[in-house]
């Protein structure tokens, strides 16, 4: 401890030393403001096969981390949730997590032995949005999957699902639903755009003969607050408004048993179709065309520019030429900033 007393010239300079140890002994909490990873991730030579033998041995199982330079919501899964501690430590105790750049360079194996560059294996795994997180049981099947970012305590329950192999037990949105209730409304959120019950979605695409407007399936439940913030604060949006009314838009509910005609013509309770379909977690929004096919879907948090962005992506037609969502998504912001607007990513 330095004397009390007026500060000489060493004084000074061993606080300066001091306040420099501390922060490089702050360093590796300041990277999670990089969307790469965090220090802890695993270095690796990125032969999927051989990471997924290595973390067997290890007791646990492989995690990959698809990322984009500049994603936010990457960085609120670094800040937000590896940041907590109790998240980090149960994502070090069930995983190894390697990071990879959806638009990198690096080789990576795959699990058939073929090489190929990390955009080339992200765009092979489908990857569309960042973050993606891809976890694989022991035979290198994909345990969990999830696309987009979820909120600490949602993530937290993916964990413990894929990391105490309890997807043999049951399905992801039941354990979801049992073990990461949140607070919320406890209501739906109505609004005057939404196709009346019962849903027909067959009947509604035959009326527009395959032609006319595409088709939205918003999948919500009672319990989710992402879901309240969605229509109290994104759908209002001018800009929002105006694509929304683009679509037929739809809403099931992932508890209910009443039945629906999906756009292929099937009737069954919306809960088993949102399962059918694979969605696990609300809001989750599946875009189908004037024909009755899945062309895109979007799980997850979503802030309003990337909403407006996704509606836009698909209301426009442009998904038929470019496959990559975010590369529309650089253009479009792009193409306001050239016109001198300001793009607000988080806002």
């Amino acid at each position: 401890m330095l004397a009390a007393g007026p500060m000489t010239p060493g004084d000074a300079m061993r606080r300066f030393l001091i306040s420099v140890f501390f922060l490089l002994l702050a360093a590796p909490a300041l990277a999670a403001d990089g969307d790469e990873g965090m220090p802890w991730f695993k270095e690796s030579f990125l032969d999927i096969k051989e990471d997924i033998a290595e973390a067997k041995k290890a007791k646990r199982r492989l995690m990959l981390y698809f990322y984009q330079d500049g994603c936010p919501y990457c960085t609120k899964l670094l800040r937000d949730n590896f940041g907590q501690k109790a998240i980090a430590d149960k994502t070090r105790k069930h995983f190894d997590v390697i990071a990879l750049n959806m638009w990198g360079d690096r080789e990576v194996t795959d699990l058939a032995g073929k090489t190929m560059p990390e955009k080339e294996f992200a765009r092979a795994m489908k990857v569309q949005f960042t973050p993606t997180l891809v976890m694989f049981d022991e035979q290198g099947n994909v345990a969990l999957r999830l696309n987009g970012y979820l909120q600490p305590h949602k993530f937290e329950a993916a964990l413990d699902y894929a990391g105490q192999r309890l997807e043999k037990q049951g399905n992801f949105a039941d354990h979801l639903a049992k073990h990461a209730r949140e607070p919320a409304s406890a209501t739906l959120n109505e609004a005057p755009w939404l196709l009346p019950a019962p849903l027909k979605l067959a009947d509604t695409q035959k009326r527009h003969g395959g032609n006319g407007k595409p088709l939205i399936v918003l999948f919500e439940q009672k319990q989710c607050a992402a879901c309240d913030e969605m229509h109290l604060e994104a759908f209002p949006r001018p800009e929002v408004k105006e694509l929304l009314g683009k679509f037929d838009i739809a809403r099931i509910d992932t508890a209910s048993r009443d039945p629906v005609q999906t756009p292929d013509g099937k009737t069954l309770p919306g809960r088993d179709w949102a399962r059918a379909i694979g969605v696990f977690y609300t809001p989750s929004f599946v875009f189908f065309d004037g024909a009755g096919k899945e062309v895109f879907r979007v799980e997850g948090y979503l802030r309003p520019f990337h909403l407006s962005s996704s509606l836009d992506y698909v209301a426009s037609g442009v998904y038929k030429e470019q496959p990559q969502f975010q590369r529309f998504i650089e253009a479009r912001a792009a193409a306001r900033r050239a016109r001198g607007e300001r793009v607000e990513l988080m806002k």
